[in-house]
């Protein structure tokens, strides 16, 4: 199974606290490949990870991606096209989560790993009926 990350469901899996983490190593550790990552929720996650969690966190963060535990797919102009189409539908998705649709569209990906239940149920991608919310 292919799933693309929301920033959320990452910053869960890197903070022992949070109330989704178990369930996010879980999901992480099922997969048979890297988590993927749209571009937009490095800084997102980074922010989060260095602001909550310390520097050492972060740090262990972008390790990870540099070392290929997670994937990073970039945003093309037409993925940033189609996010501002996603805004405009839905004025409360902003830039991230709506550029994760739209990485979501291009690759055909129908699976999203989310704590975002509310916005990504209520989106309706292009390619699918509806996203195929994890964990």
């Amino acid at each position: 199974m292919s799933a693309l990350f929301d920033s959320g469901v990452v910053y869960a899996a890197l903070d022992r606290r949070d109330a989704w983490h178990r369930r996010a190593v879980r999901l992480i550790a099922q997969l048979r490949r890297p988590p993927r990552l749209p571009a937009s929720t490095l800084a997102e996650v980074s922010y989060l990870a260095h602001t909550m969690l310390g520097v050492e966190v972060e740090l262990a963060f972008i390790t990870d991606i540099s070392n290929g535990t997670f994937v990073v797919e970039e945003l093309t102009d037409d993925d940033v096209a189609r996010a501002a189409e996603v805004m405009a539908e839905y004025p409360d998705v902003g830039f991230v989560d709506a550029s994760i649709v739209a990485t979501a569209e291009r690759l055909r990906i129908t699976a999203m790993a989310t704590i975002d239940r509310r916005h990504f149920a209520s989106i309706r991608p292009r390619h699918t009926a509806a996203f195929t919310l994890l964990p």
